[in-house]
């Protein structure tokens, strides 16, 4: 993690990634322009290392320019696109390539596509190392683009925030501090798929059970879920891997939640560990995990009354409910070290009426 000026940035891109799609505009461009001697316009001041790798990438006679435009102040758009520096070069009948370092509302490349149709170039590309699809809201055709990205405000590779960052060579993305996520435990009987469902209400989260999007993709034969699948057929572990691109593609569905409640997932401290890179990817981080402690004698008498109308056969064994409780302390001694270490375990009282130990969680989630 970085600071550049008063906020917080986190890795988002590496470079060999921005490299690679560096190169595929290149190959494209000397697929498309061989011999045409185009002029290649850079959008200053955030283009100028995307049109250096691009000029070296080129094989044939080119020239390059520059016009540099103004339309961000701090980390949100004016909407206001100002011309700070003209055009000098004669692009009468020539082909223009114009080369921005990212393209997000395309209210810059709007105005720099009227001033070239307005001076008779006779053809336009437009080439882009970073694109916003979410927020594009023009009709101009982008002819190559490199990396499609969320609606995030980002710095590294000419971009900056206020001036600093232009210098990193690989991306990096605004921390959000705004959201909550939670890895919520409990062991059998706890409560904490009630409690899951009450605090998401309360404080406008979505809830992701592991096991809940398992079946969602198995049932409607995702490719995720017919992999897991495939998986579970040969009576193996699915993959550490499958599960965390599963609780990815749940993440981007929801990419404006104010936050998560994870239910079941992480088990380890491996998992421990794909979750933070997932949410740092994201620009956040793992709020606390919450554990609702309850006493062993109290698990097992509620569980076996749920067991008498629940027709579950897990609830109604005394032996597969005590050893479902050892295997839960079992699992969560190894995660409650984990995010001790990060200050972030809280364990809360889980006996008493519903409301009552929804105050003792609220508790904990208020001081995040």
């Amino acid at each position: 993690m970085i600071k550049l000026h008063d906020l917080q940035f986190v890795p988002f891109i590496a470079e060999d990634t921005i490299l690679e799609a560096i190169d595929t505009i290149g190959d494209k461009l000397n697929q498309d322009l061989a011999n045409k001697n185009p002029l290649f316009i850079g959008v200053l001041n955030g283009a100028f290392i995307f049109v250096s790798e691009i000029a070296k990438r080129f094989n044939y006679n080119c020239e390059v320019s520059f016009v540099k435009l103004a339309s961000y102040e701090g980390v949100k758009s004016t909407q206001t696109v100002k011309q700070l520096v003209g055009l000098n070069e004669d692009v009468t009948g020539r082909t223009v390539v114009v080369l921005e370092d990212i393209v997000d509302t395309g209210n810059t490349l709007e105005t720099i596509v009227t001033l070239l149709k307005n001076q008779g170039c006779s053809e336009i590309k437009i080439a882009t190392l970073f694109y916003k699809p979410e927020v594009y809201n023009k009709e101009i055709i982008l002819d190559y683009i490199g990396i499609e990205i969320p609606n995030r405000f980002i710095v590294g590779y000419g971009l900056d925030y206020n001036g600093l960052g232009r210098n990193l060579n690989e991306i990096y993305q605004l921390k959000s501090n705004n959201m909550t996520n939670l890895v919520l435990f409990g062991p059998p009987g706890a409560g904490k798929g009630t409690q899951a469902e009450v605090l998401k209400q309360k404080y406008d989260l979505v809830h992701i059970s592991t096991g809940d999007v398992f079946r969602y993709n198995i049932k409607n034969a995702t490719e995720l879920g017919t992999l897991a699948k495939s998986y579970i057929d040969k009576g193996q572990l699915v993959p550490d891997e499958v599960t965390i691109n599963m609780l990815n593609a749940e993440v981007d569905k929801t990419p404006d939640a104010k936050g998560f409640i994870f239910d079941g997932f992480p088990r380890t401290e491996a998992q421990a560990d794909s979750l933070s890179e997932l949410l740092s990817s994201k620009g956040v981080e793992v709020s606390a995990m919450v554990a609702l402690e309850v006493e062993d004698e109290i698990l097992v008498k509620r569980l076996l009354q749920r067991g008498e109308t629940s027709g579950r056969a897990d609830d109604a064994d005394e032996d597969v409910i005590r050893n479902r409780i050892k295997v839960y302390y079992d699992e969560t001694a190894i995660l409650k070290n984990y995010y001790q270490k990060q200050d972030k375990y809280f364990g809360v009282d889980g006996v008493g009426a519903i409301d009552e130990i929804t105050e003792r969680l609220s508790a904990v989630i208020d001081k995040l």
